[in-house]
């Protein structure tokens, strides 16, 4: 028995493996869509189906489902940095309306200061006057 014989045999080299055809991989890519977990029945006949070791449609399997779920976090990585930069966006936008808004607050309070000061100014008379048989409007949560 010669030794290097028996080594490539062992360890066969990348160019001496078997890849399965396009027509090979079809059958096990429609199985694998209709469950992508290989019972031993289900192997047991796709190898024979195939004419391939048992092994070989088990290790396919295997690997088809690591692609299939490097996909699937790649695309839920995908929605949610998207989802992420809508919310930043979104951010951006409120932080600039609420300078806005504190702009016209300090403004209406310069206008004001000046009335409470002199004591012309008073809420009394721009209060509603309660009705009681209307309902009050519901108040709306504080944002935060």
């Amino acid at each position: 028995m010669d030794f290097c014989c028996s080594q490539n045999q062992k360890h066969p080299s990348k160019h001496n493996k078997k890849r399965l055809n396009p027509e090979q991989v079809r059958l096990p890519d429609r199985s694998f869509t209709s469950n992508n977990k290989l019972e031993p029945e289900r192997k047991l006949q796709l190898a024979e189906q195939l004419v391939l070791p048992l092994r070989q449609v088990a290790i396919w399997y295997q690997n088809k489902r690591a692609r299939w779920k490097t996909q699937s976090l790649e695309l839920e990585h995908n929605v949610l940095h998207q989802e992420l930069e809508n919310a930043l966006v979104e951010n951006r936008w409120l932080e600039k309306d609420m300078e806005r808004l504190k702009g016209e607050l300090a403004k209406a309070q310069d206008m004001v200061l000046p009335l409470k000061q002199t004591g012309r100014y008073s809420l009394a008379k721009y209060r509603p006057t309660r009705n009681p048989e209307v309902e009050p409007l519901p108040r709306a949560a504080p944002r935060t």
